[in-house]
Formats: C-alpha cells, sequence, structure tokens
C-alpha cells in the first residue's frame, strides 16, 4: 500500500523519533527492536526523548545503531517548550521526517510541523477513550496538525475514526516482533523454575507488563486465587513493575499466594521468563496490540486472555489462544481449566500461537511497511 519508487540515495534518509520517555513499555520497545532490522544503507535513526529518569532503553538503542538524547523535561507542558530546540537538532543533523510516538510527543511534533514544514508521521499506539480528558481534547483539535498517523491495530484506527474524524491518512500498521529472538528455550525456562524453587512438573502461569490500571493484575491474582486452590500444582510469575506494585504485593499476602505466586521486578531476558511459563493470562480492561502477548505466543505459552483491544485480532479463540469478553473476565478460571485438564490441548494452541505470530506479526513485515511509508513522504515532501 505505501510502496513508490524512490529516487537514487547518496545517503541514509535521516528519521529522529520523539518520544515522551525510554522506559521499558511497550511502545518505547518497538524502537530497538526495529532499529535492529532496519535497512542501514538506507536509513539513520536519531532519538530524541524527555523524562531523564526513564531510560532504560538508551543502550540498547544506540547498541541497535541509533542515537539517542535527551531534552529534559519535568512535565508534559514543558515538553511542549522544547520546540525550538527540536528545530535546531532537526537542523543540525539534517533531518529528513520524524516520526513521534504518544500524545505529548505528538503534540509537540506537531508544533514543529507548523513551524517548519518537515514530514511528520505519528503513531497511536491507544484507543482515544482510554485517554485523560486534557489528553483527547488536545488530540482532537492538533490531529490533522501533521502529515499522516500510524493505528498500531485496526481497533486503535477505529477509535481514531470514530472520536477524531481526521482528514489525514490514518495507516494501519501492525505491531510486530523478532520471532527468532522470541523462540521457546526449554533449558533456559526450567533454569528459570529451578531457581525459584518450582518443580518441572508443575504448571506456571504467567504474565508480563507494567503494573497499571488497565492491566487488572488484581483481577488476575483473584482468578489465580481460584485456580490454584482447585489445582495444587499450579505456580504463578508475575514479571514487572510498575504505579502499582505495592497493592499487588499487598493482594498476594491478603490471598495468601507468597509460597505460590512470584514477583521477579522487571527483567530484560525476557525470552527465558517466557519460556518458563506453560499459560500466559492477560486480563486488560484495554489495549492497543500489547507486545508482551506476541512475545509470549512466539514463546509458544498457551494464551488465555480478555478481548481487549488489538487481542481480537491477534487470537482466534479456541484455535491459538482463549479469550472472553472484557467485562466477563471471571470466566479465564473456566478457560485456564480446561487448558490444565488438556495437556495436549495446551500444548497444541501454543504451537497454533507462534505460528500466528510468524506469519502475521513478524518485525521484518512491520518495519518495511515503516520503511515505505517514510520513502513516500521524504520523497514527495508531504
Amino acid at each position: 500500500m505505501f510502496i513508490r519508487q524512490s529516487p537514487v540515495q547518496t545517503e541514509p534518509i535521516r528519521i529522529l523519533h520523539l518520544i515522551k520517555s525510554l522506559g521499558r513499555g511497550g511502545a518505547e520497545t518497538l524502537l530497538p527492536e526495529t532499529l535492529k532490522v532496519h535497512d542501514k544503507s538506507s536509513f539513520f535513526f536519531y532519538c530524541i526523548y524527555f523524562l531523564p529518569w526513564k531510560n532504560q532503553l538508551v543502550e540498547e538503542i544506540k547498541l541497535s545503531g541509533g542515537m539517542v538524547n535527551n531534552f529534559p523535561a519535568n512535565n508534559n507542558i514543558s515538553i511542549l517548550l522544547q520546540a525550538f530546540k527540536i528545530l535546531r537538532y532537526i537542523t543540525k543533523n539534517k533531518i529528513q521526517l520524524v516520526h513521534c510516538h504518544l500524545p505529548w510527543a505528538g503534540f509537540v511534533g506537531r508544533i514543529v510541523h507548523l513551524i517548519s514544514g518537515i514530514p511528520v508521521i505519528y503513531s497511536e499506539h491507544n484507543k482515544q477513550e482510554r485517554y485523560q480528558y486534557l489528553t483527547r481534547l488536545l488530540n482532537k483539535f492538533s490531529f490533522n496538525l501533521q502529515s499522516t498517523a500510524i493505528a498500531v491495530s485496526e481497533d486503535v484506527a477505529q477509535s481514531i475514526k470514530i472520536n477524531i474524524n481526521p482528514s489525514i491518512q490514518i495507516n494501519t500498521i501492525l505491531n510486530g516482533i523478532n520471532t527468532e529472538k522470541f523462540r521457546r528455550n526449554l533449558p533456559v525456562g526450567q533454569k528459570i523454575r529451578a531457581d525459584l524453587g518450582i518443580s518441572s512438573d508443575a504448571i506456571v502461569i504467567g504474565s508480563l507488563g507494567v503494573f497499571r490500571t488497565q492491566k487488572r493484575i488484581n483481577a488476575w491474582l483473584e482468578i489465580f486465587a481460584i485456580v490454584s486452590k482447585q489445582n495444587p500444582n499450579v505456580r504463578g510469575i508475575l514479571v514487572g513493575d510498575g504505579p502499582l506494585k505495592e497493592d499487588i504485593i499487598l493482594q498476594v499476602q491478603s490471598l495468601g499466594l507468597e509460597e505460590i505466586v512470584f514477583l521477579p521486578g522487571i527483567q530484560t531476558n525476557t525470552v527465558e521468563w517466557y519460556s518458563s511459563m506453560d499459560i500466559f493470562m492477560m486480563t486488560s480492561e484495554f489495549e492497543g496490540l500489547p507486545l508482551a502477548l506476541l512475545e509470549a505466543m512466539s514463546c509458544e505459552c498457551a494464551v488465555v486472555a480478555t478481548k481487549a483491544g488489538g487481542i481480537r485480532e491477534v487470537v482466534n479463540d479456541g484455535i491459538n489462544g482463549l479469550t472472553v469478553a472484557v467485562d466477563q473476565w471471571p470466566c479465564l478460571v473456566e478457560k485456564i481449566q480446561l487448558l490444565l485438564d488438556n495437556p495436549s490441548k495446551r500444548i497444541s494452541i501454543g504451537k497454533a500461537a507462534r505460528d500466528r505470530v510468524v506469519h502475521h506479526f513478524s518485525i521484518h513485515q512491520m518495519t518495511k511497511q515503516l520503511e515505505n511509508l517514510y520513502i513516500s513522504y521524504v520523497d514527495t515532501g508531504k
């Protein structure tokens, strides 16, 4: 859809990513992952982020071939005040296109576009309904002040069209992952289990992500508590951290799960942790298109999840995962029990999950679509 014949390039096209932070969120993680597979002979990438204390991915981006700079900002308004500094950086480094991620980076990117005319692309990772009122309002009234936008799922694209009704083009480019990297590794998975004192024949139900309200980890723990009472050989692993960590610890204690639910914190060796899990459970209230879901599926975890956002576009119920309606999350107990009672079904669903991701959600497919979009806007000067 985006392919357009490009002129002969004597130098790589210079792309600047703008993003609020470089913590380990889904949108942030995509930057080093796409950098690893981009055509380095045709593109060179710069990155500016604003929150200096969220810098966990800085070194990974540098190792992947990008150049990173921090323009310190203490709050959202101070991000907007960086517009002229960004413009000077663009001029100095001969940037040809700006790619913004998430709303406040998008807002400052639109200011840059208005002043300079440089092409600006914005990636939307969430549904509009899930933003705070001020963010939704600013997004609605400024959305057309950029060259084009990317939605990470069809669900996100529909939310933009319904809530904003934009005049600019919306391009749906599905999130992708490196399926060669995210491949189940039984030996390292067993080592994780051994280190935690989990027997090799136990069934591990896990999850990975930021501990925030939308993930409904409280519901995850309630479901796990019910399942574990009926199945003493079940163990739980919640990988991650976030603003609700203390609440989660207290809930684990109140449910009496301290001995069977493990909270290892943030982990960088995520393949090893996925490989320790048999079932990956998501209880989210809303999602864009979660990378953790794709990663777990690529590692052959059997997925049980709510039909939140882009999850519906990934998981075919009963084929490569089991799903329930968002407001019927207690029914996940039955779905998990089905997998516990049928080991062969659990294994076949895990294998089908990997097949689904390999053929439809590859980082290589995603990156190629991005490159075609970049070329079309640099070439035409839109």
